[in-house]
């Protein structure tokens, strides 16, 4: 969820497109579709241009409004015009089926610094449950995609950087119809396929002075942070020619973030994510099922139509509808566990011990709250469905999260070595947790993050990676919600005006009568608003050294 205060900063670029978006509008009518092409492969080419706009206008209408202004004082007045042009092309799904997709690419076009060879931004989005998501298309108020793509419309391409930014499978004109969420192979497959598309198409668009550099970086964030980690391991082995990268605030850690979640620790926006990644994983590997029917996970009211549920309509709709609950995760009643529940008695004797105490957790008591808020009687997953997951955690600890609740010692920072409950061992076949980068990477976020948990993601791969780089170097971890180290921090400025929007939102939080000082309004707009546009200034601030 986003505050209208953050929000409003995110959306203003779009509002600026939209009105000039009729300045420029080229279809590519008499370019035949390419039906054929394999991954890679633009369908048009040219690609439509929807919308044109200078750097003089775009500045003017971001400006026009007090939301405007407070976002360019994050991004930067914008130096370039940028044409906006929705690219289709060929890709693939979760389980490697040929698909289509369709995406952004932004080009800068102006004077110095605007055209001739600019660097390339490779940006993946975050989580979204609308199947029209379009982050092609900042011109549409109906747009789940339009903030996201206003915001890197201004941050990146209104200071030169030409933005390829894909839609991903099962969104908008994709006939996928399911979402690979957070399957490493097929989203970063999917990411190399726009890149590739998006430059076949530069040269055949009305700015065809602004090319391909040389210079690639990539960036994300939640999901997208996800994607761009991902992206970047997979270019590596590709021995494809990566710049930097910063991935932001995403779910790297995937054995031990769902461990954290199945053990109580339940985070915001957990009954939203649930349905994605269930979804992909059962679609993406047939041969190891998450369910044989959709009762074995989820409890019958949510049973009908939930295994094409999401990407499908907004989330709040569904919510209102009934089909999801909002935050009530798991049930709240500790679940039975006997001697036969599990692989032993052992191990069921260890599970029965720390479910009351987990069902849900009281400590740390600063984050009790939070985890109370992901149980209930109109829970999602099945008591069932979560004493399985838990009965294998148990048996084949995870190497971060076991250890802090007693058992499964010593601690090794890794995934579990065989897990056998077969969402564990997707989850461990797409942890990032399987590489080491040899080009620099910024890793961004908030340590209090409610949604994408900070330590058992950033700082569990900083960890992993620390011992293993070939120079301290390559890796920059930044906490926004930090003070500044000294006069010297070059992220000052993300920390300070992170720290500035947070006393915001709890102040308006107050001022409208909330008793709690605002800290549930800074929960709530945490991760979807306050940390995005301060670590994408930061990475923009890190891509600048290369």
């Amino acid at each position: 969820m986003r505050s209208a205060r953050i929000q409003g900063l995110m959306t203003v670029a779009a509002g600026a497109v939209l009105v000039l978006a009729a300045c420029g509008g080229e279809g590519s009518s008499t370019v035949p579709a390419n039906t054929g092409g394999g991954a890679g492969a633009l369908i048009y080419n040219p690609p439509f241009r929807i919308g044109s706009v200078t750097a003089a206008a775009f500045a003017a209408q971001v400006g026009a409004t007090p939301s405007g202004q407070q976002l360019l004082l994050v991004t930067g007045a914008p130096v370039c015009g940028i044409d906006f042009h929705y690219i289709q092309y060929h890709t693939v799904g979760g389980a490697g089926e040929a698909t289509t997709a369709s995406g952004a690419l932004m080009v800068p076009t102006g004077g110095t610094g605007c055209s001739g060879a600019r660097p390339i931004l490779l940006y993946a989005h975050g989580t979204a449950s609308s199947r029209t998501y379009n982050i092609a298309d900042p011109t549409s108020t109906t747009n789940e995609g339009a903030s996201e793509s206003g915001l890197i419309a201004a941050m990146f391409a209104a200071q030169g950087y030409i933005v390829v930014a894909p839609n991903y499978p099962g969104y908008d004109s994709s006939p996928l119809p399911y979402h690979p969420f957070v399957n490493g192979a097929a989203l970063s497959s999917d990411m190399i396929n726009a890149l590739t598309a998006a430059r076949s198409a530069l040269g055949h668009i009305p700015a065809a002075g602004t090319v391909d550099g040389g210079k690639l970086f990539i960036s994300g964030y939640s999901e997208g942070g996800y994607v761009a980690m991902a992206t970047h391991k997979a270019m590596q082995a590709a021995r494809m020619p990566v710049t930097a990268a910063a991935p932001l605030s995403g779910p790297y850690a995937l054995s031990s973030f769902g461990d954290a979640i199945f053990f109580g620790s339940v985070n915001l926006g957990s009954t939203e994510f649930a349905p994605l990644i269930i979804s992909s994983y059962q679609n993406s590997y047939p041969g190891n099922p998450l369910y044989m029917a959709t009762t074995d996970v989820v409890e019958a009211r949510y049973a009908t139509g939930f295994a094409t549920l999401l990407p499908g309509q907004s989330f709040s709709a569904l919510v209102q509808a009934g089909q999801l609950p909002l935050t009530e995760l798991f049930n709240n009643t500790v679940p039975t566990v006997t001697a036969t529940t599990c692989s032993s008695a052992m191990v069921s004797g260890v599970l029965g011990a720390l479910l009351p105490a987990i069902t849900p957790p009281t400590v740390p008591a600063g984050e009790a709250p939070l985890f109370a808020l992901g149980f209930g009687p109109l829970n999602l997953i099945t008591n069932n469905y979560r004493v399985g997951y838990l009965c294998d955690a148990v048996a084949n600890p995870d190497g971060v999260v076991a250890p802090q609740l007693g058992f499964g010692a010593p601690v090794t920072g890794l995934p579990p070595v065989n897990p056998m409950h077969p969402i564990r061992v997707d989850l461990k076949l797409n942890d990032l947790r399987s590489w080491v980068p040899l080009s620099p990477v910024l890793l961004c976020g908030g340590h209090a993050d409610p949604t994408v948990f900070y330590p058992v993601n950033t700082q569990t791969m900083q960890a992993f990676w620390t011992p293993q780089l070939a120079a301290p170097q390559l890796l920059t971890v930044l906490d926004v919600d930090s003070a500044p180290s000294g006069p010297t921090d070059p992220f000052a400025a993300a920390k300070v005006g992170f720290a500035t929007d947070k006393a915001a939102v709890a102040a308006a939080a107050v001022a409208a009568g909330a008793t709690d000082g605002g800290a549930a309004a800074v929960t709530q707009a945490y991760h979807g608003s306050l940390v995005p546009p301060f670590c994408s200034a930061a990475a923009r601030g890190f891509f600048s050294q290369f």
